[in-house]
Parts: structure tokens; C-alpha cells; sequence
């Protein structure tokens, strides 16, 4: 089957990190894939060498690598200027060829005045559309099927005797994502004046104001703000516990790299953190937005070892068994056959 992918952007981020694993994986099963859209050097990083990348940073660029292109037997969309680029595609449009669609967000469609113009003309093109998650689902305009993300395996977790001090939280740093929540958690918890350290792997627009709410807690000598990494597999290989401060989170990409590490977690029990930590997540999942609850759930297991070994191990048992990118490719494959039939 040829797949041709389409997000545009010119960034690599959750989405686009969502676009590379499934399309690495979609070629190994030997579909021709390609990706029109995202960073090209870390794009390329992950694809390999199986997989055509495209320019796509523009609606107008990816529209003209995708009528440039050979002729896919289904374009596979992510977030709404990659809808938009698609549609202008006139095999896309008239249904030649088959539009499958990601939502990653749990918003209905048409929320930006380009979306707004463009809603009625993409719900009448799309043939199916994927939800990452029940909580996106339940949300979005239009029927859809739910296909969650994957990782690969990763090596045993490392046991808590292993592992720094450390609270890792990796997420870009803007409203949405509330690393000021996760900054006042940390302080609320009382870590720091256990030897522990909050690091933050990420960037944004909000990095100068969160350096000033560390100064106002009197953290400045606890807390790393890292900028944005390329070795955040590595940060969670070594940091005893996880935070993911983000309420209504449609799924948690960072969640699930976590759990593939074997990092114990704590995460605001929303959106889809709830079905990604699952029955296992008991011990992690605070009250949403309630910083005090977050902080004593990372002082508790900050000071139990055994419980934190526990349950870092039960996180990775659950991530192999439910969230494998082998298992998300074939499900996805299944809504490709069933527009294709």
C-alpha cells in the first residue's frame, strides 16, 4: 500500500514525533510511505531511510508535494492545516483517493478562521478519522475510530537504587501545558530539601516567566530548566520520577515515552492520562489541577523506593502490552482496508 502522510510544520514536536514512529513502522511492513511536513533532521532520524520526507511547512508547500507525488492509495492527515493542504488536492478531493484523518486534540474542528472556512469542505472529504484517545473522542465533531499510540519496547527499567534524585518533566513550555503547575507541585511537595531536583526539557514562550515563579518559590538552586533536548530518552533512563502537570491532555505522548522507561509517573488525572496510566496509574493520578495532591503524591513515593520500583515496573508491563507501535500500525492499517474496500 502507498501511504503518504501529511502534517504541517516545519517543527518536531508530540504530533510530529506521533507521524514519524507510525510511518517508520508502516514501512517495515512494507508499505511505501512518505511524510510531506515536519523538521527534516529529526524527522529523518526517526524514519530512516525507508521513508520519503517531503517539504510541507506551508499548506501551499505541502499541497504542492503532495500533487507532485506519486499517486497514494490513502493520505493520511494530521491537525487541520494538514486536512486543509490535502483537500486542496483535487485526486483528495473529488475521492479518488481516500482521506484519513488524525485528531490529536480534543476540540472540534473549525475553532481558527481558516478552520472555520474550511470545516465543511474537509468533513465532506474525509472518509474516516482516527482519535488518539476515548477523551479526544468524545469530543470531536464527526464519528471516528480510536487508534492510541505506540512505542517500541525499551529495555528493563533501571530500579530506583539506579535512578538520580530527580523529577523530569519534558514538555514544550506554554500556556496550555501548565509547567507553572508542575513547577508549584515540585514546591509543594517538599523534595528539594531532600536532595531531589525538578528538571524541565523543553521550551516555549513561557521560559523566562517560569524562571521568575522558580525564583518566587525559592527553588533557584533546585530546579534545571533544560530548553529544548534531543536526549530526553536518556533524561528518563535516569530521573526517579516523571510529572505531567497538562489537565485535559488528549493523550500524553511524554506519559507513554515514561512508562516505556519504567519512570514512575505523576500526572493530572484528566484527559488522557487516565486511560494511558490505566488501573496502574492509582498511585500517580493527582486531583486535576490540585498542586498540593501532585506534591504529596511525589513526596510519597519519592520516599518509598520499593513502592516507586513497584510501580515504574507495572507502568512499563502496561505500555508493552497495550501501547506498542506494532499494535497502533495495524490498527491503523485496518481503518486504511475499510475505506479502501
Amino acid at each position: 500500500m502507498r501511504i503518504t502522510h501529511v502534517v504541517v510544520t516545519d517543527a518536531y514536536a508530540g504530533v510530529e514525533a506521533h507521524v514519524a514512529r507510525l510511518a517508520r513502522e508502516q514501512a517495515r511492513a512494507g508499505h511505501d510511505v512518505a511524510v510531506v511536513g515536519g523538521a527534516e533532521e529529526p524527522m529523518r532520524a526517526v524514519v530512516g531511510d525507508d521513508v520519503e520526507l517531503r517539504p510541507g511547512s506551508t499548506v501551499a508547500r505541502a499541497r504542492r508535494s503532495l500533487v507532485r507525488g506519486p499517486q497514494p492509495d490513502v493520505v493520511h492527515a494530521h491537525m487541520t492545516a494538514g486536512e486543509i493542504a490535502a483537500c486542496l488536492v483535487p485526486r483528495v478531493l473529488l475521492h479518488r483517493v481516500p482521506l484519513v484523518v488524525t485528531r490529536h486534540f480534543a476540540l472540534v474542528r473549525g475553532r481558527s478562521a481558516a478552520g472555520r472556512v474550511a470545516a465543511p469542505v474537509i468533513r465532506r472529504t474525509v472518509a474516516a478519522q482516527i482519535a488518539i484517545s476515548a477523551f479526544v473522542q468524545d469530543r470531536i465533531d464527526g464519528p471516528s475510530r480510536v487508534v492510541v499510540a505506540g512505542l517500541e519496547e525499551r529495555p528493563h527499567s533501571r530500579g530506583a537504587a539506579l535512578r538520580s534524585p530527580v523529577v523530569l518533566i519534558a514538555s514544550r513550555i506554554e500556556p496550555e501545558k501548565r509547567v507553572d503547575s508542575g513547577v508549584r507541585a515540585f514546591a509543594a511537595s517538599g523534595l528539594a530539601d531532600r536532595g531531589w531536583r525538578l528538571r524541565v526539557a523543553g521550551s516555549g514562550s513561557l521560559e523566562v516567566v517560569t524562571k521568575e515563579l522558580v525564583s518566587e518559590l525559592g527553588l533557584d538552586g533546585a530546579v534545571d530548566l533544560l530548553g529544548h533536548r534531543d536526549d530526553v530518552p536518556a533524561l528518563l533512563a535516569d530521573a526517579g520520577l516523571f510529572l505531567a502537570p497538562t489537565p485535559g491532555d488528549g493523550f500524553g505522548l511524554s506519559v507513554l515515552e515514561a512508562m516505556a522507561s519504567g519512570v514512575p509517573v505523576v500526572a493530572d488525572g484528566s484527559g488522557g492520562h487516565v486511560e494511558s496510566l490505566g488501573p496502574a496509574g492509582g498511585p500517580g493520578l493527582y486531583a486535576t489541577g490540585d498542586v498540593d495532591d501532585a506534591g504529596r503524591r511525589l513526596r510519597a513515593l519519592a520516599d518509598d523506593p520499593r513502592r516507586r520500583d513497584r510501580y515504574g515496573a507495572a507502568l512499563q508491563t502496561r505500555q508493552q502490552a497495550e501501547f506498542s507501535v506494532a499494535r497502533q500500525a495495524a490498527a491503523t492499517e485496518r481503518v486504511y482496508r475499510q475505506v479502501l474496500s
